[in-house]
């Protein structure tokens, strides 16, 4: 739990799951755990700050530029604070020739935010990313751990709607 910027630490079981993690790798090794950690910790503190990222360094005994290094690098990392929904639009070739642009804007204008920002009632952050791997099914976003694909204006709509009433990024009946 984050405390405070000099005092966070993993809860316990979160503690031991690193413990385990990072024992698949031989000693002096620790560094190849750092992506499922950084998971670890972006779930249990919504985001990577830089204390967040220090305290991951010390765990694995790595330089904290490291860390910084692998946080910055990959979309699924989030180093500044997001909403409880993040809708990630895919930007990459395919998408954009599909209409990626147009969803984007559309949703921009339709939650009164830019790529990167998030509502003033904390529901949706706005990120554009780099592939994600649908290109038959452009224009696409994600959001948590599921893909709205052949995306519309009345699908986000209905997309918006369902994640307003239910702000879960993981939600499944959707």
């Amino acid at each position: 739990m984050e405390t405070s910027e000099n005092q966070i630490a993993f809860k316990e079981e979160t503690l031991k799951e690193v413990g385990r993690i990072t024992a698949q790798f031989p000693e002096g090794m620790q560094k190849s755990a750092l992506l499922r950690v950084l998971h670890l910790a972006q779930a249990e503190f919504g985001w990577l700050s830089v204390p967040v990222m220090d305290y991951v360094a010390r765990l694995l005994h790595v330089n904290p530029v490291e860390v910084y290094e692998v946080a910055t690098f990959y979309s699924m990392y989030d180093t500044q604070p997001v909403g409880k929904v993040k809708l990630e639009v895919c930007r990459t070739g395919p998408c954009m020739i599909e209409g990626a642009e147009h969803i984007v804007k559309y949703i921009e204008d339709k939650l009164g935010i830019k790529d990167g920002e998030t509502t003033a009632d904390g529901i949706f952050t706005l990120k554009t990313v780099e592939c994600l791997g649908a290109c038959g099914y452009a224009p696409m976003l994600q959001a948590g751990e599921k893909f709205h694909e052949h995306l519309t204006e009345a699908k986000v709509d209905e997309l918006i709607e369902k994640y307003k009433a239910n702000p879960v990024a993981n939600y499944m009946g959707m």
